[in-house]
């Protein structure tokens, strides 16, 4: 959505209740397509008027204390409605598909210290690198398609230097990983082929990390080197007996980490840059403060609160509960309800967030819930935060960053969620546009 103030259009629950009780086919396409194109104006509409949203499909919950008691009540919340997908693409129980198990907290706990926060400096050098490195090449004075001549090789770069999972290539390793994402995430409507999709590149992903594994453990036993990667670190660690991190588990973690990361980071990156291209008062007091990374990044935050780039964060209710108990709005969920908590509505909510419609660099980090919150919040946010932030300021120091009509400037999605496509006018304007 390209407007930079709230849209007003209202009227979508009435259209919803009429095409609800003619054609509730109809009705659910009229909420997706809300979703897609309208979202914020939609969800305006809900907080004011219809909080918890429930239809006969889903329910959405759309205001900050309610959407926050989502996320943080992972026992009655799980994660089962993506995670048994996330499984059966690599071919075993993954900690991120759990809610409170011993493998999730020990696994989970295990990968944080391994992606350290001391990192994120040397993280923050790498991804400068490699941005600059693709926009000295980009062609100036025209057009840069910023998704994969930029964003997508930025965070690929990062996985296979930083992560240790280089794939036999970077474009296959994309390939694996949107296939495995948007089965897990974006196949609301369970379709066959994007399952058989993600089955097959989770298969071909485990295999080329456990041939990874083996070369690792050769070169240790025959005296060598391992690199200072993530996956290395995992390979040299020294656990206690009976932790139960086999190399089998090693292997699904690893194979794990590129999912929450090829996808999601390149996806925040266009939607922060192009949430302060289109604010050219906003972009040029960023530019003023961007020789200093610490003044500049927040800039960026504030951007993405604007348009996160996950809008939904799907649930599913395991026993009845009654959200918001004590409120106007307390509403029983039933056990087996498929929940979409909405963080894009939530950080709109003007109960918690002071001036929501307002671009405000002062806001604490609690009211940005685009790195998820509670029990599933991103698990290597620090090295997140640096590679998003740093791509952008690469990219707008660069002369002549700007949109483009449409529809050349458009954002070009797969399923409506993943970015495929997003060119920018880039050097010096030409004269004929």
């Amino acid at each position: 959505m390209g407007a930079v103030d709230q849209a007003t259009t209202g009227g979508y629950l009435e259209r919803y209740d009429e095409a609800l009780a003619r054609d509730p086919i109809s009705a659910f396409g009229l909420v997706r397509e809300w979703m897609r194109t309208d979202w914020r104006s939609l969800f305006a509409e809900l907080r004011e008027r219809r909080p918890v949203f429930v239809t006969p499909a889903f329910t959405v919950v759309t205001r900050f204390a309610d959407v926050a008691e989502v996320l943080s009540h992972e026992r009655v919340f799980s994660v089962r409605a993506f995670g048994p997908r996330l499984d059966a693409a690599l071919g075993a129980p993954f900690m991120l598909g759990r809610d409170a198990t011993p493998m999730n907290w020990r696994e989970k706990g295990l990968m944080r210290l391994l992606l350290a926060p001391e990192d994120a400096a040397d993280v923050r050098e790498l991804t400068g690198r490699l941005a600059d490195d693709l926009l000295d090449a980009a062609r100036p004075g025209g057009r840069l398609e910023a998704v994969h001549g930029l964003f997508r090789p930025i965070a690929l770069g990062v996985c296979a230097r930083y992560f240790g999972v280089p794939g036999p290539d970077p474009r296959t390793l994309g390939r694996w990983t949107r296939a495995i994402v948007a089965d897990g995430f974006a196949n609301f409507a369970g379709d066959p082929e994007l399952q058989a999709a993600s089955v097959k590149a989770g298969a071909e992903l485990v295999g080329h990390v456990r041939d990874r594994l083996a070369e690792h453990r050769a070169t240790l036993s025959a005296g060598g080197e391992l690199p200072d990667d993530v996956f290395a670190r995992l390979v040299r660690t020294c656990l206690p007996a009976g932790s139960a991190v086999t190399d089998d588990r090693i292997v699904v973690n690893m194979a794990g980490l590129p999912l929450g990361f090829v996808e999601s980071a390149p996806g925040a990156m266009v939607e922060a840059v192009e949430q302060l291209l289109l604010r050219p008062r906003v972009l040029a007091e960023a530019m003023a403060v961007a020789a200093d990374p610490g003044r500049f990044d927040p800039y960026v935050w504030e951007a993405l609160r604007f348009s996160p780039f996950f809008k939904l964060l799907p649930r599913l209710c395991e026993r009845d509960h009654v959200l918001a108990a004590g409120t106007p709005r307390a509403t029983t969920i039933p056990a087996g309800t498929f929940v979409l908590a909405a963080p894009a509505s939530a950080m709109f909510d003007d109960a918690v967030v002071p001036e929501p419609g307002e671009f405000r660099l002062d806001r604490p980090g609690h009211h940005r819930l685009f790195f998820g919150s509670g029990h599933h919040a991103c698990l290597g946010v620090h090295v997140a935060d640096v590679v998003i932030a740093e791509t952008v300021r690469r990219l707008l120091l660069r002369p002549g960053v700007r949109l483009l009509p449409p529809p050349a400037g458009r954002v070009e999605r797969t399923l409506g969620i993943f970015p495929d496509a997003f060119t920018l006018g880039f050097g010096p304007e030409r004269k004929d546009g």
